[in-house]
């Protein structure tokens, strides 16, 4: 089923009409579960890796040899969406509760499996001719696989996350690899997607507020508090808390959930220059990874085919979680799209 974003409440350019200069687009990817196959886009999905080509793995040293399995980790996510559908008093039963207890338990690697090169977790992969704001990629390739490692054990902290992009031509895999290697425990399970499906959909999106001209963005601001005082005031009124807001960050600029293309947000951090580290260029926007589809604060993206469902499940179908239920922005060079990737956590 297509999903489709509700038109936004109000026309942000007929109250800023200086936003029409920076208009942009980018594709939702709206994964939902489902079966894919290794020629589809998807998310979880099997890749279309080729059968004579090493299977990435990390190469940092680190520990890993203790954590929680990925079979007992989706095997836990179907015993508790199972539980949930349960009429007419939906939950885990004692018996569910007992295998959930089992499932979670955590498990250590033994043997040369606990020093051999971990590999790394295929998270999504790409096609340029289903997504039309994914840029392309270095010397004609198509199709973008995404993997990271399912632990947080990297970078100068020791904590941080590690991700490998590769690009490929898909034309030239004749032989996939039908047994990929995964690793035999994970750190965190956040790291594990649940197979997925896309429903593509390009949207039209703004840049940050903070990343505007100054002017502008004063504007902006200054809209965004009256907002505020507006609902404040229904609820004095209406003796009702939690009355709407609307926002140009939440509802009016940069749609949340898996996307390709379009502006990064940056709700989190202050804006953070984002230059190549091979040719100075500022990067673009590749790929956002996030937590969930919608949340409290941006319910009004939620797909209209998705009204009435509870945000606590159906906006997280991936299962992915980033940082603290946050999201991953991954910038590509416009110039040469073959020098390395940077990436933000917002």
């Amino acid at each position: 089923m297509p999903r489709t974003t509700p038109p936004r409440p109000l026309d942000v350019e007929a109250l800023f009409p200086e936003l029409a200069a920076h208009r942009g687009t980018t594709t939702r990817l709206h994964p939902r579960p489902g079966r894919p196959e290794a020629t589809e886009s998807s998310v979880g999905g099997p890749l279309l890796w080729p059968a004579d080509e090493p299977w990435p793995v990390c190469t940092e040293a680190h520990a890993h040899a203790r954590g929680r399995r990925p079979a007992d980790i989706h095997r836990s996510r179907e015993v508790l969406a199972a539980a949930w559908r349960r009429v007419p008093q939906g939950g885990p039963t004692d018996e569910d509760r007992r295998l959930l207890g089992e499932l979670e338990e955590t498990h250590r690697v033994e043997g040369d499996a606990a020093t051999a090169p971990l590999p790394l977790t295929a998270l999504a992969q790409l096609y340029r001719r289903d997504l039309p704001d994914l840029p392309a990629g270095p010397d004609g390739c198509d199709l973008l696989q995404v993997f990271w490692c399912p632990f947080d054990a990297h970078g100068p902290t020791g904590h941080g996350m590690l991700l490998d992009l590769r690009w490929r031509r898909s034309w030239e895999v004749t032989e996939v690899l039908s047994a990929p290697p995964e690793p035999a425990v994970v750190g965190f399970d956040g790291y594990v997607p649940e197979p997925c499906v896309l429903h593509p959909e390009q949207v039209t999106t703004y840049p940050f507020a903070g990343l505007l001209p100054e002017e502008l963005c004063a504007r902006i601001d200054a809209w965004d508090e009256e907002q505020e005082e507006r609902a404040e005031e229904r609820e004095d009124e209406d003796g009702e808390g939690d009355a709407p807001v609307l926002g140009y960050q939440y509802d009016l600029s940069i749609p949340p959930g898996w996307r390709v293309g379009g502006y990064a947000s940056w709700h989190l951090t202050d804006p953070s220059p984002m230059d190549c580290r091979s040719c100075s260029a500022p990067m673009e926007l590749l790929l956002t990874v996030d937590s969930s589809e919608w949340d409290g604060g941006s319910g009004s993206w939620r797909p209209l085919e998705d009204r009435g469902l509870r945000a606590r499940r159906a906006a997280a179908p991936t299962a992915v979680v980033v940082g603290r239920w946050g999201e991953l922005n991954v910038f590509a060079c416009p110039r040469d799209p073959g020098h390395p990737h940077r990436w933000s956590i917002q």
